[in-house]
């Protein structure tokens, strides 16, 4: 499927959203008409305003719910592609509003993808946007595609956007493909940018390190020390892929990957928490000491994916870390005043 020189409709659920706006901007950005659905419970509307302003841009916004059959249904017709993205992630929101993940995670799901099935005379791929969470804890680093998913306690509601992507991509693959419509999945891996909301690890560290620099009274760009409180010691691990890398990785996977196929999105930089930190400091100019605070239940130790898959595909990150943190911070500190 070629997206990059034949203009097709296509859906963005969740388009609202960081990545979702992303997708959407260079979806228009290619010369498709892009049917984007959002409801404001999690993205806004406002990351995507300027593209119906835009003559250039073919843009029909539907603001309403996924789970919403009526409102998948309408959205998908001639639609040739589906990307669903609609979701309430955040870590925060797993623990404070399980329910509601969960809620949306399935019924989001079932609805887009009853609404595709109903379309599948012009659906030719569903894009399940799933995530690293179904993991947990990987028996292997860099991990691959083929490794097993799993909840490993099932009253933690931090797996509750682990067990809504789980149950998503069981509906992909035994649902939604059996009944006609071929579909991927996709697993990212710590996706960051500008205008990312702040349930985040870096918002949250751009945050921490401005109000904590205030407080003990150190000008940020002074290249003065600042003491930051953080969960755990620091030694846990990620990935970062900067937004504008993900968008790429993810039209490859959906051009180029096998039907039923799951495909990893991400860098295999690994770099631990603590690191990540230090980071972020330099962007805002100081030198930060983590102070190691209590680690929450159920957060992962180590998580650094496999990309040799989508990598066989021509993916190649380009954006760096310290290159896309530095963008990162601009955009917070301008818009927050941190």
């Amino acid at each position: 499927m070629d997206l990059r020189t034949t203009p097709r409709r296509v859906l963005v659920t969740g388009a609202g959203g960081f990545i979702g706006a992303a997708l959407t901007k260079r979806l228009c950005a290619l010369g498709h008409h892009v049917v984007a659905v959002e409801n404001g419970l999690r993205g806004s509307p406002k990351r995507i305003a300027h593209l119906l302003e835009d003559s250039t841009a073919k843009l029909t916004l539907i603001e309403g719910d996924v789970r919403d059959v009526a409102v998948a249904t309408r959205a998908t017709e001639g639609c040739e592609v589906v990307f669903h993205l609609a979701a309430v992630n955040g870590t925060e929101n797993f623990y404070n509003k399980p329910d509601v993940v969960l809620d949306v995670a399935i019924r989001g799901a079932l609805a887009t993808m009853d609404a595709a099935i109903a379309h599948r005379a012009t659906v030719k791929r569903y894009v399940n946007f799933s995530s690293s969470e179904v993991y947990n804890e990987p028996t292997h680093v860099p991990t691959t595609e083929s490794e097993r998913a799993m909840i490993p306690d099932v009253r933690n509601p931090r797996f509750s956007y682990g067990g809504g992507k789980l149950a998503s991509e069981l509906l992909t693959f035994h649902y939604l493909q059996r009944k006609g419509v071929p579909g991927i999945v996709i697993r990212p891996h710590n996706v960051y940018g500008p205008d990312m909301g702040d349930e985040h690890v870096i918002p949250q560290f751009i945050k921490k390190i401005g109000a904590a620099a205030g407080e003990q009274g150190v000008a940020l760009g002074s290249g003065g020390q600042v003491r930051v409180g953080i969960q755990g010691d620091g030694s846990e691990t990620r990935s970062f892929c900067h937004v504008d890398d993900f968008v790429e990785g993810m039209l490859l996977s959906t051009e180029k990957g096998e039907d039923g196929g799951i495909f990893h999105i991400g860098t295999e930089e690994e770099i631990s928490v603590r690191t990540l930190l230090e980071a972020v400091g330099r962007a805002m100019g100081v030198a930060v000491v983590a102070e190691p605070g209590p680690r929450t239940a159920g957060s992962t130790p180590r998580r650094c994916p496999s990309i040799a898959k989508i990598a066989g595909f021509g993916y190649r990150p380009t954006v760096g870390l310290e290159q896309g943190l530095a963008a990162t911070v601009a955009w917070y500190r301008r818009h927050y005043g941190y």
